[in-house]
């Protein structure tokens, strides 16, 4: 978006977490150890709109968000209400990893080159 590429919007929501919350769950959830396995889907709490991410961070990096195609129907969205029930909400709020990442693009930090390919619902990643 930075660059001024278009936001495909085909897939109109995505689940997102900070990848520090993801780990302390993941560490905290080994307390949870049992057999069965208590199977739990480690994201943010709530589904996000791929056109309000994309123009929050148009705002935040002084530009204009871009848009191509129609938001579609399909979504891959996890539920973690039973990883939030047992180990409670992320640390870090939406709004405070949007503006992070942000700010990380804005300095030039560095990417690993690895699209999240959220605009993929067949499970092929």
């Amino acid at each position: 978006m930075l660059a001024g590429a278009a936001v495909d919007l085909g897939v109109a929501r995505v689940n997102a977490i900070w990848q520090g919350d993801a780990n302390s769950y993941a560490l905290r959830a080994l307390a949870l150890c049992a057999t069965p396995p208590i199977p739990l889907v480690v994201t943010g709490p709530e589904p996000v709109s791929v056109r309000a991410a994309a123009e929050r961070f148009g705002a935040l990096l002084g530009r204009r968000a871009r848009f191509e195609g129609e938001e579609g129907p399909e979504a891959l969205l996890g539920d973690p209400s039973r990883c939030v029930s047992l180990l409670g909400e992320p640390a870090v709020s939406l709004e405070r990893l949007l503006a992070w990442i942000a700010d990380w693009v804005a300095r030039g930090g560095r990417s690993l080159g690895k699209p999240t390919k959220f605009e993929r619902v067949d499970g092929r990643f």
